[in-house]
C-alpha cells in the first residue's frame, strides 16, 4: 500500500521504508533553528545537560518575535543566543531579517520532502513548499541541536479536494478562513491535511503560504501542498540545485476524503475570540474599527503587500484610525520599497515597521488596547494574543478596505467618505474592559487529587500563559501566571493547591509552542491534565518535560464535579471519581511516554 506525502517524508529520514499513522519514529532533521523567545531556554538546555551541536550547518537561530529591540528580556535573551552562536559557530538571522520560517523558504534551506524544526508553532507553514515543518518546545529542539533527529508519532493524513471555480473576490486567507468555518478547530486535531484540485495547483507560493500558516488554527499537524512547476522552480533556485519532487503515492490510504465546492467560497471574516468563529464579511453588522494590521507569517508577503498597495493607492486612512503594516522579511520590505509600495503606505498614512512577527509578539507592532477593535490579517485573535481589545480576521484586502473606510468592509464595497465617531461610543466599552483587567525516586503512576473541572474547549497557550511573559525562563516564577489570560480562572494561581488535577475538554494547549505553558503547571505541583485532546505541540512539550497528561474519550460516566477526588492510573488508564466510585477508562500511557516520564523529563 502507498503512503500520504507525511508518511513519504517521514519513511525517507527515518529507518523505516514504510511509515503508517500511529509510528513512533525517529526522524531526521534537516533544519534544526531557535527563534529569540525560546533561543535562550534552548540555550540553558544544551548547557544543562552538557550537550554538544550534532551539525553546526544545519542549526540556526532567527530573532523575529521582537525585532525591534524594543523590550529589555528579549534584548537580554537575544545576546545570550548571540553569544552562544558566537561560542558554537552557529549562525543568526538577526533581527534585519525577518521571520524565521519565511527565511527558510527564502534561502531555499527547505523543499520539497525536507524536515524542519523550530521554536515556532506555525512552523507548519513549511508545508507550503511540501516540507514538514513542526515547531516544538526547548527540550525538543534542543535535543535535536544534539542528535540531529527526535521522535515523532506520525499522524493520519486526510484530503481535501477543492472543487470547481474559484471565486474572483477570494484571497487566499478567505480560503483559510472558509476552511475554518467548515471543519472549526478541531475536527481535523492533529491530522495531516493535503489540498488538491485544478485550482489549487494554480496557487502561488504566497497564497500557500498564507493557507499553510492557517493549519495550526484548524488544530491540524501541518497543511501540506505538492509543489507546483513554478514553487518547484523557486525552490530550486533558491537552493542552487536540483530538487526530487516528493508527493503522495497514487494508492495512499487516507483516513478521510473531503470534496468541497471551491465554487461557494466568499470572502469571510473571523470574529473577536475564536479564528474558526467566521461569517461572510458582507453579512457582518458594520463594525467601526480602531486600527488594523497588514502582516504577521500569515498575510506578511509581497503579493499581500501589492494587494493592500492596490487599495491604499490614492486613498487616506480614516480618521480615528491606525494603520499598522510589517513585512514579513527584510526581502519583503525591500522589494515594496524598490517598487514604490512604501510611498503608498505612508501616503496613506500608516505606519510601516522593519520585518517580523509584529502584532502576533507581546510589545510588538500591531498590539492594541482596552476597548480597541481590531481587523487584522494575523492567525489569531484569542483574548488577549494581539492586546486588550476585540480582534477580527482577514485578508490584506479587507484590511486595507476596512482601514480606509472606518469600519469592517470588503474592498469591492469601500464608502465614497469614511465614517467618523466620537469618543463616547468607546467610553463604556473601555471602562468595562479595565474592570475586567483588575480583578526523583520511582515516579508513582497512580495519583490522586482534587479536581478543577473546566468545561471548555480550544484552551490556547495564551489563555494558560500569556505571550507577555514568555521572556521568563525561571520555572519557579511562572506558576503565578497560570490562566491568568482564561475568563473565570484568573485567580487559578492563588487557589490551586499542590497535587490539583485539571480536567478539561477539547484541543487543550492549542496555539504557540511555548514551554512555559506546560511548565507553570509544574510550577503550582499540578499532578495532572486530563483532556479529550491536546494540541499536537503541547502534547509534545507535556511528554518531554515529564508532566502527566492523560486523553480520555468521555468522562460523562465520572459524574465529575468541582473539588471531587479523583484517582488517575498512568499505566493502565483508568480514572476513578472517588467521591462516588465511577469509573472510566483513558488512554494509558505509551512505552516512550512512561520512559520519559520515569526519566523525569527527555533529559
Amino acid at each position: 500500500m502507498g503512503m500520504t506525502l507525511i508518511e513519504k517524508i517521514l519513511a525517507n529520514h527515518s529507518k523505516q521504508d514504510v511509515v503508517k499513522p500511529g509510528d513512533i519514529i525517529d526522524i531526521e532533521i534537516d533544519i534544526r533553528a531557535a527563534r529569540d523567545f525560546g533561543g535562550a531556554n534552548v540555550v540553558k538546555n544544551i548547557r544543562d545537560n552538557n550537550l554538544s551541536i550534532a551539525d553546526k550547518e544545519k542549526t540556526f537561530f532567527t530573532f523575529d518575535c521582537n525585532p525591534t529591540g524594543s523590550d529589555q528580556k528579549y534584548a537580554v535573551n537575544q545576546q545570550i543566543c548571540r553569544m552562544f552562536a558566537r561560542e558554537n559557530g552557529i549562525k543568526v538571522f538577526d533581527i534585519d531579517n525577518g521571520i524565521g520560517t519565511h527565511t527558510l523558504i527564502h534561502t531555499g534551506m527547505v523543499y520539497s520532502g525536507s524536515t524542519a524544526i523550530t521554536t515556532d508553532s506555525h512552523a507548519n507553514i513549511l508545508g507550503a513548499v511540501g516540507a514538514f515543518g513542526q515547531g516544538m518546545g526547548d527540550k525538543d529542539i534542543a535535543a535535536s541541536w544534539s542528535k540531529g533527529k527526535v521522535w515523532f508519532k506520525a499522524p493520519s493524513s486526510v484530503k481535501i479536494n477543492l472543487i470547481g471555480k474559484r471565486p474572483d473576490n477570494v484571497f487566499a486567507k478567505d480560503i483559510a478562513l472558509n476552511l475554518l468555518s467548515i471543519f472549526g478547530a478541531n475536527t481535523l486535531l492533529g491530522q495531516s491535511i493535503e489540498i488538491y484540485g485544478d485550482e489549487v495547483n494554480k496557487f502561488t507560493l504566497d497564497e500557500r503560504i498564507t493557507i499553510s500558516s492557517m493549519a495550526t488554527e484548524m488544530g491540524a499537524i501541518i497543511i501540506l501542498f505538492t509543489p507546483n512547476k513554478e514553487v518547484q522552480e523557486y525552490s530550486e533556485q533558491r537552493a542552487g540545485k536540483k530538487i526530487e519532487l516528493i508527493e503522495a503515492d497514487n494508492d495512499a490510504r487516507y483516513e478521510k476524503e473531503y470534496n468541497i465546492d471551491f465554487s461557494e467560497f466568499v470572502a469571510r471574516v473571523s470574529r473577536p475570540g475564536k479564528p474558526h468563529d467566521t461569517v461572510e464579511i458582507n453579512n457582518i453588522e458594520q463594525t467601526k474599527i480602531d486600527s488594523a494590521f497588514i502582516g504577521s507569517c500569515t498575510n506578511g508577503r509581497m503579493e499581500d503587500m501589492r494587494e493592500a498597495a492596490k487599495i491604499l493607492k490614492n486613498k487616506k486612512v480614516a480618521p480615528g484610525v491606525v494603520l499598522k503594516i510589517v513585512p514579513a522579511t527584510n526581502e519583503v520590505w525591500n522589494q515594496c520599497l524598490s517598487e514604490g509600495i512604501i510611498k503608498i503606505f505612508k501616503d496613506a498614512g500608516a505606519l510601516v515597521s522593519n520585518a517580523g512577527c509584529a502584532g502576533c509578539a507581546a510589545g510588538q507592532v500591531g498590539q492594541n488596547g482596552a476597548g480597541e477593535v481590531t481587523i487584522s490579517t494575523g492567525n489569531r485573535n484569542f483574548p488577549g494574543k494581539q492586546g486588550k481589545g476585540d480582534v477580527f480576521l482577514a485578508s490584506p484586502a479587507s484590511v486595507a478596505a476596512s482601514a480606509v473606510s472606518g469600519y469592517i468592509v470588503d474592498y469591492k464595497h469601500i464608502p465614497e467618505k469614511p465614517i467618523t465617531f466620537s469618543f463616547d461610543e468607546k467610553a463604556e466599552k473601555i471602562e468595562k474592559t479595565k474592570k475586567e483587567d483588575a480583578k526523583t525516586v520511582k515516579k508513582p503512576t497512580v495519583v490522586e487529587g482534587r479536581v478543577w473541572y473546566i468545561k471548555e474547549d480550544n484552551i490556547d497557550t495564551d489563555m494558560i500563559f500569556h505571550n507577555r511573559y514568555l521572556s521568563i525562563t525561571d520555572i519557579n516564577e511562572m506558576g503565578q501566571y497560570t490562566f491568568d489570560n482564561l475568563e473565570g480562572y484568573k485567580d487559578f494561581a492563588q487557589k490551586a493547591k499542590m497535587g490539583d488535577i485539571v480536567v478539561v475538554q477539547k484541543n487543550f494547549g492549542s496555539g504557540s509552542s511555548r514551554q512555559q505553558a506546560v511548565d507553570c503547571f509544574k510550577a503550582l505541583g499540578i499532578q495532572a491534565i486530563l483532556a479529550e485532546s491536546f494540541g499536537a505541540i503541547y502534547e509534545r512539550n507535556a511528554i518531554n518535560a515529564a508532566f502527566p497528561i492523560i486523553t480520555y474519550k468521555s468522562v460523562d460516566d465520572l459524574k465529575l464535579s468541582d473539588g471531587d477526588k479523583i484517582r488517575v492510573n498512568f499505566e493502565s488508564g483508568e480514572v476513578t471519581n472517588l467521591s462516588n466510585n465511577k469509573v472510566i477508562s483513558a488512554e494509558n500511557f505509551s512505552e516512550v511516554q512512561m520512559e520519559i516520564y520515569q526519566n523525569d523529563g527527555l533529559f
